[in-house]
């Protein structure tokens, strides 16, 4: 695996995980996953890929969830504004990294509820950015394209100007001649529903 440093330029990791997990009925954040929770798996694995810094954007249930994360390299931000939807949490990242990190050349977005992410696959979205120069690429599932995907600087703006429950995605569909694909099947799970979460835990073929 690559490291930073053969990197053209770094690239940061926010993690979106500010939802209220209602349909779940319960934090999905803090479910039990493979030895520790869910948000904490998907973190230990965006750490052990080669962005840095990950950024991880909490809002509802944050006192419940800070703990299990706190003990991790990552820079917590607290969504206020959470009910406006995951747009929001989106503009709480690009915002931090727009006034504190002038030196990066872009972010992969991840959310906290994909259970077969990997750094194998953040890391293969930054191959694909350093190989094209394209300033999106982005994760190809079930015939759509959607997150982790990773966007370039130069599109910053356009994702600060996102509103409501409108995430990046609108961004990857706007665009389609500026977008890279990397195949990534599973990434068309996540976990919205307690059901989803039973069948998801009776896999084996998870790995960081």
């Amino acid at each position: 695996m690559n490291t930073n440093k053969d990197r053209k330029s770094p690239i940061a990791a926010i993690i979106l995980a500010a939802g209220a997990s209602r349909r779940m009925g319960q934090p999905k954040q803090l479910l039990p996953y493979r030895g520790q929770t869910l948000l904490s798996y998907v973190t230990k694995c965006t750490l052990a890929s080669s962005c840095s810094p990950v950024i991880v954007i909490l809002g509802a249930n944050v006192e419940k969830i800070e703990p299990e994360i706190v003990i991790f390299p990552v820079k917590i931000i607290k969504n206020t504004q959470g009910n406006e939807g995951i747009s929001s949490s989106i503009r709480c990242g690009i915002a931090y990294i727009q006034e504190q990190l002038s030196n990066l050349d872009g972010v992969v977005f991840l959310t906290g509820d994909q259970p077969f992410i990997s750094a194998a696959i953040i890391d293969q979205l930054i191959d694909a950015h350093n190989l094209t120069n394209k300033p999106i690429i982005a994760s190809q599932y079930q015939k759509t394209l959607g997150i982790p995907a990773l966007f370039s600087r130069s599109l910053f703006s356009e994702l600060m100007e996102l509103k409501g429950d409108r995430g990046a995605k609108k961004i990857i569909n706007k665009y389609p001649d500026l977008v890279q694909k990397i195949d990534f099947p599973q990434g068309e799970i996540d976990l919205d529903t307690f059901e989803d979460y039973l069948q998801i835990i009776s896999r084996d073929d998870i790995n960081c």
